[in-house]
């Protein structure tokens, strides 16, 4: 009771607080504020669910000891195994009678003809449309929708949209209003990682867990592990989300907004080939350096450590997001680095080289970089993303220009892409004050070394052969050229007609995006056509025709059979041993078709099995894979 009085003390303490009363600029003051006071909610709740378990364990150990005491010793021994058979049973029926009590306070919340509710917490409208209320404030409920969000009004009339979770069912008897609120459990959705379900199908939801959902991440500051403006990665969380951000679906063709056309695939009769479509957008981008990024603490185990960038304008993502994992060596862990030097083909996972393509106009499109570790908790054993600190480098300037092509070094910032003024590691600015401090202070804080790098006019060429929107590495840009110049062949030049909606067959078309999501697969066709490559000669690479033919062989004898082998584990982010295991079979396999002179001997081999034959892997749908044309991505 002592603590659920500090707790209320807090509370009340915290409704008070103004942002002028805050001893310096404080970002995001009123979401802050909301979160604290969820918080303190929640402890709220749990204390006084405590206490009611408590009070109950008294009166039954009190009235146990009267029953003892009144007790003739001859007959407690002869009747002990019984007493124990009865409070046994009696559990067992205050546990049934609780859920049943629990699913029957449910079942008349959600009874259409129960229409006045009272708030259990504190609620504030997290997007226009919702209405704010405080606790014990009586709601009158006109829509119960089934998505948990309830049309509600208050008593000054005002009505909105408020979480069904916040809800109890009005009694005028207190006794019975508080019995209901023990049975309910209020639930902070967007703190506890649960996914409301929102009103419009944009990213919003992930982005606001990567904000609110912050108690693993308090946990490990708590405990030193991290610092304190690390937080749960938001691109991460976005790519979990579904494939809208992730390259398979930016490879696809767009549709025009009629979409009886595609807007970024046009057939060129005249050469034979799709038109190169130039934007606004059209850059190489080197990730050289991170310097200075703080140290995880021995308690967890850092899985890889990476940088995840996107075309970004401050409110939306504006691209798929690509992944450049880094490299670091012991003896200065405080610096990641990109691109290593590699015997052999340099996995596209760790090439810094990055093209990056958009005709998007807005004005404040630049590139997010996010810096990452992938984790595992060694006491849990628990996995998860981390963001080590964030920067953003707007492409054009004020009056509209591009800006130069030169090298950039990025101060990264903390928190998420929607906070500002956070710190990576706050403890940095704390250790002293004066302007010697201040100099040595801004040469500890971890910066990004990126290097905008000018298109010569072969490259614009290249790159213009791709989707209008897209990032990806360098390394592996001649194989979509291959995959965009055969989906134009198919849909544009080969097809029976223009208003022709059939499946086609064709196995690239078909699983090639998959190799966007896989980058050892992708490693496993460049190092098919490289080998291939060595033995064409100087007229057969410049026939178009002929390469795309060669190309289509050696996908047929290098990935494709790998896609549907049940000896190739499912791939897995960051996991050492699956990773190891992928690149073993994947070698194998690639040594015995070039002994083999193709994969056919592979693929009727006895010794090989295959996943069951799904028709996806040789139908191309493309009315159900294009892109439909979306102004806000």
């Amino acid at each position: 009771m002592q603590l659920k009085k500090l707790v209320d003390e807090n509370t009340n303490a915290l409704h008070n607080l103004k942002k002028a009363d805050e001893p310096a600029p404080v970002g995001n003051y009123n979401q802050r504020k909301e979160e604290e006071e969820k918080l303190l909610l929640k402890l709220s709740q749990q204390l006084q669910k405590l206490v009611l378990v408590l009070d109950q364990d008294n009166v039954t150990t009190t009235y146990a000891a009267d029953e003892e005491h009144q007790k003739d010793p001859q007959t407690e021994d002869e009747n002990g195994e019984e007493d124990e058979s009865e409070d046994e049973e009696s559990s067992e029926e205050e546990e049934d009678s609780e859920e049943t009590d629990d699913e029957d306070e449910d079942k008349l919340l959600d009874d259409p003809n129960v229409k006045e509710c009272v708030a259990v917490g504190n609620f504030n409208a997290q997007q226009e449309g919702d209405l704010t209320f405080t606790k014990g404030e009586v709601l009158l409920i006109h829509d119960k929708k089934a998505d948990g969000w309830w049309v509600a009004e208050n008593s000054k009339g005002e009505r909105g949209l408020v979480p069904r979770t916040y809800l109890a069912v009005h009694r005028e008897d207190v006794d019975s209003q508080e019995q209901s609120e023990e049975h309910i459990e209020v639930v902070d959705e967007t703190a506890d990682g649960t996914e409301i379900k929102k009103r419009t199908d944009s990213h919003w939801s992930a982005v606001r867990r990567a904000i609110t959902e912050n108690d693993t991440v308090e946990v490990l500051a708590t405990i030193g592990a991290v610092p304190a403006g690390f937080r749960l990665s938001t691109l991460f969380q976005l790519l979990e989300e579904g494939d809208q951000f992730r390259g398979s679906y930016f490879l696809q063709p767009e549709l025009t907004p009629s979409q009886l056309a595609f807007k970024d695939l046009v057939w060129n009769s005249e050469k034979n080939t799709i038109y190169p479509r130039p934007t606004r957008v059209s850059l190489i981008v080197t990730l050289s350096s991170c310097k200075m990024i703080p140290l995880p603490g021995v308690s967890i185990q850092v899985l890889s450590r990476h940088v995840r960038l996107c075309l970004f304008d401050g409110n939306r993502v504006l691209s798929n997001i690509h992944t450049v994992r880094a490299t670091w060596q012991p003896k200065n862990p405080q610096t990641w680095t990109f691109s290593p030097r590699v015997t052999g083909i340099l996995p596209s996972l760790l090439d810094g080289d990055c093209f990056v393509r958009s005709n998007s106009l807005s004005a404040d499109i630049g590139i997010l970089f996010e810096l990452g570790i992938t984790y595992i908790r060694n006491s849990t054993g628990e996995r998860g993303e981390l963001s080590c600190g964030w920067a953003f480098l707007k492409l054009f300037t004020s009056n509209g220009m591009p800006v130069p092509s030169k090298m950039y070094e990025l101060l990264l910032n903390g928190g998420t892409p929607y906070e500002r003024g956070v710190e990576v590691d706050p403890s940095i600015s704390r250790r002293g004050s004066g302007v010697f401090h201040q100099f040595i202070t801004l040469k500890k804080q971890p910066v990004l070394i990126v290097k905008l790098r000018s298109l010569s006019t072969q490259s614009k060429d290249i790159l213009n052969l791709l989707p209008e929107t897209l990032i990806g590495s360098m390394c592996y840009i001649h194989l979509l050229i291959f995959y965009r110049q055969i989906l134009g062949d198919a849909l544009l030049r080969d097809r029976i007609s223009m208003q022709s909606t059939e499946l086609i067959c064709n196995p690239i078309l078909a699983t090639f995006p998959q190799l966007m999501d896989q980058p050892d697969l992708m490693d496993a066709l460049r190092s098919a056509w490289a080998d291939r490559e060595r033995t064409l000669k100087r007229s057969e690479k410049r026939d178009r025709e002929f390469l795309k033919s060669v190309f289509v062989l050696v996908y047929h004898d290098s990935v494709f059979p790998l896609l549907q082998s049940t000896f190739l584990p499912d791939y897995k982010w960051a996991e050492e041993e699956s990773e190891a295991s992928r690149w073993k079979a994947i070698a194998d396999f690639l040594k015995k078709s070039r002994e083999n002179d193709g994969a056919l001997q592979y693929l009727l081999s006895s010794e090989n099995t295959h996943k069951p034959f799904d028709i996806s892997e040789l139908a191309y749908d493309f009315l159900g894979e294009a892109r439909k044309n979306n102004p806000g991505v």
